[in-house]
């Protein structure tokens, strides 16, 4: 018996509009600063960035929020707010569908003069989210597919699809976030 050979992929491109939210985390001080030790600590242990599109001066694991609890209030914030998002503006209740929200990947990211990040997307995740934990004066903004640029400030959480392109151009201003991606998993409990 032979092996078949992949089929050919045909497509096309359909224009579409993604939404960008944000939010003001700043009554969420607590969940902030901790995430902003638990960098510093994973940094301790982490002491290498890790290997990315991110060229910044230091980045931690892609999965930090199982090297330290400290990530986990604000993960849960930003779960819940994922969940808000899904219902009032995208239309998907998850719970009714019966599907959790989970952070699968959790980073930090320290930025100084000329750190940039090359375009690139977080597919296969549905919801990706940088929580800015100090933003300079002049550090660079994330720049979203057509140069539609959200300026970083501190305890703003942006929000997206994590389809849509982005990147951070060459940074003048030390700022600090903390990245995330969000995917839906099937609960039948």
């Amino acid at each position: 018996m032979s092996e078949k050979s992949l089929p050919n992929a045909n497509s096309l491109s359909i224009q579409t509009q993604l939404p960008v939210f944000w939010f003001s985390l700043h009554d969420y001080r607590d969940e902030l600063m901790l995430a902003r030790l638990a960098i510093e600590e994973v940094r301790q242990t982490h002491p290498d960035s890790t290997p990315s599109n991110v060229k910044a001066v230091y980045m931690s694991p892609w999965k930090s929020h199982l090297l330290n609890p400290k990530f986990g209030p604000l993960c849960s914030l930003v779960t819940q707010i994922g969940l808000q998002v899904s219902e009032e503006h995208l239309k998907a209740n998850l719970q009714a569908l019966n599907l959790d929200l989970r952070v699968t990947d959790c980073w930090g990211v320290i930025y100084e003069h000329s750190d940039h990040t090359i375009p690139h997307h977080h597919y296969p995740s549905d919801l990706s989210a940088v929580v800015y934990l100090e933003a300079e004066e002049d550090c660079a903004p994330i720049v979203f597919g057509d140069g539609i640029a959200v300026t970083p400030r501190p305890n703003l959480l942006v929000m997206f699809p994590g389809i849509l392109l982005h990147e951070v151009p060459e940074n003048h201003a030390k700022r600090t976030v903390i990245a995330m991606n969000l995917q839906k998993f099937p609960n039948f409990s």
